[in-house]
């Protein structure tokens, strides 16, 4: 498919949803999905961290349709992501089972009650009341959650996540809840920054995940360093990501990233 080609059809993709934010149509372009998935997977490929695995690719769905969604199963890329209640919930009884939603975002705690059904993971665990209301909703369907502990490794006033050094006090505050389970670090980076500055950041989230999975803490599991965006993966990825959260590059037309 020739470029011009492939910007028309994204053009077409691209609608103006309620919400403020580019929505994906119904008649997305299959072809134009798959182009952008394999690319996306291909810089990842490429931009491993030494020798582990490529960062596992989590599809952020929050301003995609359900049908669009289901359009990623047979390209084999299960692993959804949301933010807001009030457009996931009416989406998940329209996709495929098989697909797992990791919740992504700041969650409000009288919000927890609404997604603790449906959610595979957590990635925005950022403070003790959330974690206690994700434990006491948890608890209430017999599961044990997933979650991310979010950093703000950036410093940054406006954002979610705790600062480097109240991680390790919060981990072993949250430790022995019965319903939760830490499975690594989460981080959201500056829009605006530049490449050296993102990879600085991702080497110091990479550093402090090592240095808590090397604690061995009990109860506690550090897999999952989920970091990188759509203009930032493939340095995420390249830092040590294991999991890298992409939207704009999977729905909109491809452009290269740095």
């Amino acid at each position: 498919m020739a470029l011009g080609d492939v910007r028309m059809d994204a053009e077409r993709m691209i609608l103006s949803s309620d919400m403020g934010e580019p929505l994906v149509s119904e008649e997305i372009d299959t072809k134009v999905l798959q182009r952008n998935v394999s690319c996306v997977l291909d810089e990842l490929h490429k931009n491993r961290y030494k020798n582990s695995p490529p960062a596992k690719l989590i599809a952020v769905t929050k301003t995609v349709p359900p049908g669009t969604i289901n359009c990623l199963k047979p390209l084999q890329i299960l692993d959804i992501a949301e933010n807001r209640v009030q457009s996931a919930l009416p989406k998940l009884p329209k996709i495929a089972p098989e697909f797992r939603l990791h919740w992504i975002g700041r969650l409000q705690t009288n919000k927890v009650k609404d997604i603790i059904e449906h959610v595979y993971m957590l990635h925005a665990m950022d403070r003790l009341s959330l974690a206690q209301e994700v434990e006491r909703r948890a608890g209430g369907y017999g599961r044990v959650l997933p979650v991310l502990i979010q950093v703000n490794i950036a410093g940054e006033t406006q954002k979610a996540g705790m600062n480097v050094t109240e991680v390790r006090p919060f981990i072993h505050r949250i430790k022995c809840f019965s319903n939760i389970h830490v499975k690594g670090l989460m981080s959201i980076l500056p829009l605006e920054a530049d490449a050296p500055s993102l990879a600085m950041w991702f080497r110091g989230m990479r550093t402090l995940f090592d240095q808590l999975r090397n604690e061995a803490i009990d109860n506690v599991d550090m897999d999952e360093l989920s970091m990188g965006m759509s203009n930032d993966f493939a340095i995420a990825a390249r830092e040590g990501a294991t999991m890298v959260r992409v939207g704009t590059a999977l729905f909109q037309p491809w452009e290269s990233t740095p």
